[in-house]
């Protein structure tokens, strides 16, 4: 995997913009603390340092990454620790699983109810969550034509970010 980045913008994940990553971090932990409290729910130290390791690059991170970054903080932090933690955080719609990387990323609307779409550079592997009225719109329809309903759903889209493209850089990394 690439180094991390401390790129992003206000409302999502975003490929190459500045931002104040600190503030970033603690504005992220103070959105967790609010959701876990408005649903009852404890913020314990094990759930904010998990949270933390998974906002610290805003690139997808894998369980296993966060048990090695974890295991350096504290000691008999065991696999299902780590998989419970995460399965709490994305019950709370803090985190999103990206389902084909296997991976964890920051959610960056926690306090809205809503369905991951995400875009993920191939090159660099950031990664940005956006919104899409038109696409939940399309979505909606389909469920009614098919009389369906659509418990979960997450949608990855993958290709070369801006910055990327313009380096000429295809998904292999290659110039």
């Amino acid at each position: 995997m690439a180094a991390r980045s401390s790129k992003s913008t206000k409302n999502s994940l975003a490929f190459a913009c500045d931002h104040n990553h600190d503030t970033c971090i603690e504005e992220a932990l103070e959105n967790a603390r609010l959701v876990c409290e408005q649903s009852g729910e404890r913020f314990t130290d094990l759930r904010m340092q998990v949270f933390e390791l998974v906002w610290a690059g805003h690139k997808p991170v894998k369980a296993y990454d966060l048990l090695s970054e974890l295991s350096a903080k504290r000691s008999g932090v065991a696999p299902a620790t780590v998989y419970r933690t995460l399965d709490f955080l994305q019950a709370q719609g803090l985190v999103h699983k990206l389902e084909s990387l296997n991976a964890y990323l920051g959610c960056s609307q926690p306090k809205q109810v809503h369905q991951g779409h995400f875009l993920i550079c191939e090159s660099c592997e950031e990664v940005r969550e956006l919104e899409s009225k038109a696409f939940n719109k399309s979505i909606s329809e389909v469920e009614d034509k098919q009389d369906f309903q659509v418990k979960h759903m997450t949608v990855e889209l993958f290709g070369l970010c801006a910055k990327c493209q313009g380096q000429n850089v295809d998904p292999t990394g290659n110039l």
